[in-house]
């Protein structure tokens, strides 16, 4: 196999970052829905983990939007790995490992955590800090990941 191709090459980062945030996205999520069914934990200063299902986008807006936001989520992934497939830059392939994974994380609540149909699920939200809207692992992958995709490409632009 040549150099760049296959996870051994260009690919292992981002695929690296994306499982890892994959995982640990999902990992809270379960210790969430275990340990907060009825209770929140306070942490310091205003953070604490409180369960929130979103059924909604980003900050819990568009409620009940959830089959629309899958197919946007799907759509954005492939422009993203787009992007990426066009890259030299390791740390903005990684980062799109990482928007990728925290994408197809919240994905997954959608479509496995539905009752109402094919990805109407609610996403798990549990990071509270009382002054910002709730999120999870996922979604603060997908933002850091977004701003490190920009900054890198006006670094190189």
């Amino acid at each position: 196999m040549s150099q760049g191709t296959g996870l051994s090459g260009r690919w292992a980062a981002p695929t690296f970052a994306g499982l890892v945030v994959f995982l640990v996205d999902q990992l809270t999520k379960w210790w969430v829905l275990q340990a907060l069914k009825d209770q929140d934990v306070d942490l310091f200063w205003t953070l604490r983990f409180h369960l929130v299902r979103n059924t909604g986008a980003a900050f819990s807006q568009g409620e009940g939007l959830g089959p629309l936001l899958a197919v946007a989520a799907v759509v954005v992934v492939i422009l993203v790995v787009r992007y990426g497939a066009k890259t030299v830059d390791p740390v903005a392939r990684a980062a799109v490992g990482a928007v990728v994974g925290g994408a197809l994380a919240n994905l997954g609540d959608r479509a496995f955590r539905a009752d109402e149909g094919l990805l109407s699920g609610a996403v798990i939200d549990f990071v509270d800090f009382q002054w910002w809207p709730v999120f999870n692992v996922a979604d603060a992958a997908i933002v850091v990941g977004g701003i490190l995709i920009v900054l890198r490409g006006w670094s190189r632009g």
